[in-house]
């Protein structure tokens, strides 16, 4: 049982990806991007398995957090479910062109010209992948809309590694776009983040299994137990929140 979950704020979270993608570490982009998005679809079917509905809207934004998302795309649909992806700002590199072209092929459609409300309304949960650690308030359109219908909490929302529109260390604004925004279920990638202390939903996982006692041990972090070819570790929603 996790007694103290350690957490990273933006600079050393971004030192840590440094430091797996540099020539030691070995990694590229797209390795953990690919790592990433396989679990948090494994969180989407812990928590809301394709017997509960296989309809899931992954609202992906124009950074890496977007990326994780199409990536989950992908896995859903192989794992049984009937993806839609809100993707309005496509961000123009190979990796996310390639990324687009995989879910092309399977036929998964985008939906990038709908209003989200609309979207919401025709689905059984949201992957929120909109934001991650380096987002900066405030909220600017199109993913306003997208934020407004999350936080009605009308739908289940998964959010992949911060909830959208908080700020990484102090959590939800205190007023504005998101300052009630309280998605049921996060999965933090690589380690927690320290607003993980505001989340109040009902399951917070770990996942990004990649991670090295050696770089693990250089920013003071535990890696979680994972149990056989799981890919995210669920951790209690009150546990003791420490920033590294």
């Amino acid at each position: 049982m996790v007694q103290t979950l350690k957490t990273l704020g933006p600079k050393p979270a971004a030192d840590l990806d440094g430091d797996l993608m540099s020539e030691e570490g070995g990694f590229s982009i797209d390795q953990l991007m690919e790592l990433a998005g396989l679990s948090v679809s494994e969180a989407v079917y812990k928590v809301h398995p394709p017997s509960s509905g296989k309809r899931v809207l992954l609202a992906c934004g124009p950074g890496n957090n977007g990326g994780d998302g199409l990536v989950a795309a992908r896995h859903l649909y192989h794992f049984g479910y009937s993806p839609t992806v809100y993707y309005p700002k496509p961000t123009q590199k190979p990796i996310f062109d390639g990324l687009q072209k995989q879910l092309q092929q399977l036929h998964i459609p985008f939906a990038n010209d709908q209003p989200f409300g609309k979207l919401a309304e025709d689905t059984d949960l949201i992957v929120d992948a909109l934001f991650g650690f380096s987002f900066q308030p405030p909220v600017r359109e199109p993913f306003d809309e997208a934020i407004k219908i999350m936080e009605s909490g009308k739908k289940p929302v998964l959010a992949v590694d911060t909830p959208s529109s908080w700020h990484v260390e102090d959590g939800p604004q205190d007023e504005g776009i998101g300052a009630k925004y309280m998605p049921d279920y996060l999965i933090s990638l690589t380690a927690a983040k320290p607003n993980v202390g505001h989340f109040k939903g009902k399951k917070h996982f770990i996942g990004g299994r990649f991670l090295g006692k050696d770089i693990a041990d250089k920013y003071g972090l535990d890696i979680p137990e994972y149990k056989g070819v799981d890919q995210v570790v669920e951790v209690p929603v009150d546990v003791r929140v420490e920033k590294l």
